[in-house]
């Protein structure tokens, strides 16, 4: 068990990346996002790569920083609608892009994670999401076939790990990351913090280890996506 923990995240990616593979990356936006393990995967050099993950980060943060290198080949998402480099790609045909609602993507994380080869889904249907996928009727309402989606690694981020790899996230980072983390063939989790075997609550535990395979503890950036402000009612 304890060889699962990893000194830095450049280590816990040692023998494991190469040219061309698919990997899995948790995250919504900026929250929850493997933020050091996306920087170590730019700093290896790895290209044609195809990234299944809700959204494609920012222009300066998260998968932006691989976009930005022109390391990524293709990917595999719901909203990409914060990164200029993203759009400008695909727009040029310089990035293959698969769009899944965002429901859709999640299952065939999940499903891919389970052992299930493919689903049946009415959302999508009568839309370009549907293009050339077959489809079926049960109880008189048309559905399309997806498939469950298993990559070769996935990168996740939580909040608590223990020394067998089980994982806790924190509140609304636990959003792609538990699907995530059971679709890859091999998963390394970035941690906040990694506590003593035994600490964890098994009934809290959202990703068992026996799903992890690397750990590495970092220090969160915690960036904001988005920043709204109003200003204050002017005093009477």
């Amino acid at each position: 068990m304890a060889g699962k923990i990893h000194r830095s995240p450049g280590d816990s990616l040692a023998g494991l990346v190469r040219d061309g593979m698919s990997i899995a990356v948790g995250g919504f936006g900026l929250c929850g996002i493997p933020e050091q393990l996306i920087v170590a995967l730019r700093d290896s050099g790895v290209r044609d790569l195809t990234i299944v993950s809700n959204n494609a980060g920012v222009d300066d943060w998260g998968l932006g920083l691989l976009l930005k290198t022109k390391q990524i080949r293709k990917m595999v998402s719901s909203y990409v609608g914060e990164n200029a480099e993203f759009e400008r790609q695909f727009m040029s045909g310089e990035l293959e892009v698969e769009f899944n609602p965002q429901g859709t993507l999640a299952e065939r994380m999940r499903a891919g994670g389970a052992g299930i080869a493919a689903f049946y889904v009415r959302t999508g249907v009568g839309t370009l999401v549907a293009k050339g996928k077959p489809t079926a009727e049960f109880d008189g309402e048309t559905f399309v076939l997806e498939r469950g989606i298993r990559t070769d690694l996935s990168l996740v981020k939580a909040w608590k790990a223990d020394p067998s790899g089980n994982l806790v996230y924190r509140r609304t980072a636990r959003n792609f990351n538990p699907p995530a983390a059971t679709c890859g063939r091999v998963t390394i989790a970035e941690v906040e913090e990694i506590v003593p075997l035994g600490t964890l609550d098994p009934d809290s535990i959202h990703t068992p280890g026996i799903f992890v395979d690397r750990i590495v503890q970092t220090r969160s950036e915690k960036r904001i996506e988005q920043r709204t402000t109003r200003t204050g009612a002017a005093p009477a």
